[in-house]
């Protein structure tokens, strides 16, 4: 391990692994390394792996999808770890509420900026990663101290909630439950107002996604419970298969497609089983055999990962991207590469800068939280 990584006692690295990986794979997005390499229209298995840098259009599943479930179960798991700390300094849940409920509304004020700032204007669009944490952080929370049992069957119920809004309000236009932009999710945007996504996002996501949060919460409080850290492993595994057979089961037996655009129920659930496997690997990798000596790389990413994510979605996507193109596209033309080379060059560069901005904040100890 890196010096530079905070040696706390009983600090999970491979939490800081994970939120650090996620924050990667989405700084890849937005510095725009795989739409570069798939400008270079190699063929092949190639492009096959790529496809998997993009979300489905629609019914399937694929390795993009998966990034926001993870990103809503670390902060669920974030929270309760902190929360957990909180208590044993005699903090109560009431007095905690204030804090939480106050990070939710800047949750929500930047999930919304973000929006503004890719549309270059004033817009009322709440599809947003952090707006939709904003909610399902606050639902977390409000049952953050009941039961295992309670607050799986809440999750379900939310789930429930949403096949029965899809199903049951069928309203002229948007009768079709799991057709794009003819579905409960788009005719609810026209009710708060806004427009219907291209892409076919819907804002009442937040309501099937809590339970992502939710479940974040759960695998929180079984890491830092005093069952043996093998027996963890143990229940992440058996809750990630029975997830994805759950997930899965419901898609192939054309219960409930799998789409990640709207956050069906069978989609939240396949999606948690892969995120909770994830997490019973690094672990078991990182925190039990100890196998972390590269772990830094993506944990001093995860230890600013709030900062590192507006970062690259304003100043990144408004100027940063640019300004390191011009130097960057400038010497690569001087050499003779080719535009589609120097445009890959660019966006790793640029990559890589922003992994190094997190690696000098933590170097000096900054970290920048809600």
């Amino acid at each position: 391990m890196d010096p530079v990584i905070p040696q706390k006692e009983g600090r999970l690295l491979s939490l800081d692994v994970m939120r650090g990986l996620i924050m990667i794979f989405l700084a890849g997005e937005s510095c725009l390394v795989y739409e570069s390499l798939n400008n270079l229209h190699v063929g092949g298995f190639f492009d096959t792996v790529m496809l998997q840098f993009d979300h489905h259009p629609w019914n399937g599943l694929r390795l993009w999808d998966l990034i926001q479930p993870a990103f809503m179960t670390m902060a669920g798991t974030g929270m309760y770890i902190s929360w957990h700390h909180k208590q044993q300094k005699g903090i109560t849940w009431r007095q905690n509420f204030k804090h939480i409920a106050f990070r939710s509304l800047k949750l929500f004020v930047l999930g919304t900026a973000v929006q503004c700032f890719y549309a270059g204007k004033l817009v009322w669009e709440l599809w947003n990663v952090l707006t939709q944490l904003s909610f399902t952080t606050l639902v977390a929370y409000l049952i953050i101290n009941k039961s295992y049992k309670f607050q799986i069957a809440i999750s379900v119920l939310l789930l429930v909630l949403t096949e029965v809004l899809y199903r049951m309000i069928l309203v002229p236009g948007f009768n079709q439950p799991f057709v794009e932009y003819h579905n409960f999710g788009a005719w609810l945007d026209t009710v708060l107002h806004e427009p219907i996504n291209k892409g076919g996002w819907v804002t009442i996501n937040c309501l099937p996604t809590a339970a992502h949060t939710i479940w974040g919460c759960l695998a929180g409080k079984l890491l830092v419970s005093e069952v043996a850290p093998l027996q963890k492993v143990k229940y992440f595994t058996i809750a990630g298969l029975v997830a994805l057979a759950i997930g899965f089961g419901l898609d192939w037996t054309h219960i409930t497609p799998i789409i990640k655009r709207i956050a069906t129920s069978s989609f939240t659930f396949a999606s948690e089983g892969w995120v909770l496997l994830l997490l019973s690997v690094l672990y078991w990798l990182i925190d039990i055999k100890k196998i972390n000596r590269y772990a830094w790389v993506a944990a001093v990413v995860g230890m600013n990962s709030i900062f590192i994510y507006y970062f690259f979605n304003t100043v990144g996507y408004q100027w940063f991207n640019g300004a390191v193109g011009i130097f960057v596209k400038g010497f690569a033309g001087w050499m003779g590469i080719t535009p589609y080379i120097s445009a890959v060059l660019t966006a790793l560069f640029t990559w890589l800068l922003e992994w190094g901005l997190c690696y000098w904040l933590v170097r000096r100890k900054v970290f920048i939280k809600l």
